[in-house]
């Protein structure tokens, strides 16, 4: 019997996917089975994967013919897979070793409907750690259906991540799904629509994020100021002090987030027209739109310099926005460096 599929939906990532699989392969097993669909990636995905299904008969490599999205595609390869529990994971991230194995031993002792494990964050190269951990809490914790709000609040932030999440294949396959196609979130759609009768929480870093080469910074506005919120908002069996602990209901209103994003180079006076303008007062279209006209070199030294004034806890925040803005510069790199970029981060290599 297979146990668990390891679900991993990939587009255009033959450049780190590779990684990921040596990461997966050497520890699966007659329990567990590896299933990776391509949405039509155009790059060599295909061929990279072809080398991992020569080397195990657990691998399975599906290519679609079109690119349907990245929701849309987690529904399709856990429609593939024949495991009783689906762990969904992404395709430039690592496993660490033994990981298998801790969630195999989690899943035999407590068959739980779902199953979170922490995560460390690391650079791109995966060789500077800035977070050990992202959960708040270590060890275990076990969840009903009438802990929702402590569910929400102890794991919200972390369900972000998808590689953080092992689900039973058949609460999958009979909750809604499509409804979420386009969230860019479909795995928190499926789990938060309705009470889990048993979840579970393992707060050691069975994952290695990878940051600094998000395909997602280009919308990153969008997708962090609304579409994020929007989707921890519209559950209706969780408080809203629960679903805050999350995101804000409105994060665009806080002028810090705007600056930040202003950083990053994809806030500017277009985005204001086309998704604040017509939801503002006038008090907050006038600061908004003056963010929004900052010069952007400008905006992302400032921000750089604040972050990483503030230490260990922002060091991550200062290699993305220093690695992923536009307007990233020899100046911005410099204020990082001196004003103690990585501080906090430890070398591992």
């Amino acid at each position: 019997m297979t146990r668990l599929s390891i679900c991993i939906a990939t587009f255009k990532r033959a450049n780190y996917i590779a990684e990921t699989l040596e990461s997966i392969v050497p520890q699966l097993s007659d329990e567990v089975e590896l299933v990776v669909l391509d949405g039509a990636s155009p790059d060599h995905t295909a061929e990279v994967v072809a080398g991992f299904a020569a080397r195990s008969p657990h691998v399975r490599y599906i290519r679609e013919p079109i690119n349907s999205g990245i929701d849309a595609d987690f529904d399709k390869v856990v429609r593939h897979a024949r495991g009783t529990h689906c762990w969904l994971f992404s395709d430039d991230d690592v496993i660490v070793p033994g990981a298998i194995a801790r969630v195999l031993t989690e899943l035999a002792a407590s068959d739980p409907d779902l199953l979170v494990v922490d995560a460390e964050v690391r650079d791109k190269d995966l060789r500077t750690l800035f977070e050990p951990r992202r959960f708040r809490f270590s060890g275990r914790r076990a969840y009903g259906a009438g802990d929702g709000d402590a569910l929400l609040a102890d794991l919200g932030d972390a369900l972000s991540f998808i590689g953080c999440v092992i689900v039973r294949r058949s609460l999958w396959l009979e909750r809604e799904r499509e409804r979420y196609y386009g969230t860019l979130f479909i795995h928190v759609g499926v789990l938060l629509q309705a009470p889990l009768e048993h979840a579970v929480a393992l707060g050691e870093p069975l994952v290695r994020i990878r940051i600094g080469n998000a395909m997602w910074t280009a919308r990153g506005f969008h997708i962090w100021m609304f579409l994020w919120p929007e989707l921890i908002w519209s559950f209706a069996d969780f408080s809203a002090a629960a679903k805050a602990r999350v995101v804000p209901r409105e994060p665009w209103r806080q002028p810090q987030k705007l600056l930040v994003w202003r950083a990053y180079g994809v806030y500017d006076r277009g985005e204001f027209e086309a998704r604040l303008a017509a939801l503002t007062t006038t008090g907050e279209s006038r600061w908004m739109r003056a963010i929004a006209r900052l010069p952007g070199r400008c905006a992302h030294v400032a921000v750089v310099a604040l972050l990483t004034a503030r230490g260990h806890a922002r060091a991550s925040s200062v290699y993305q926005l220093v690695e992923g803005s536009r307007f990233s510069s020899s100046i911005s790199r410099v204020v990082a460096q001196f004003g103690g970029f990585g501080q906090g981060a430890r070398d591992d290599g």
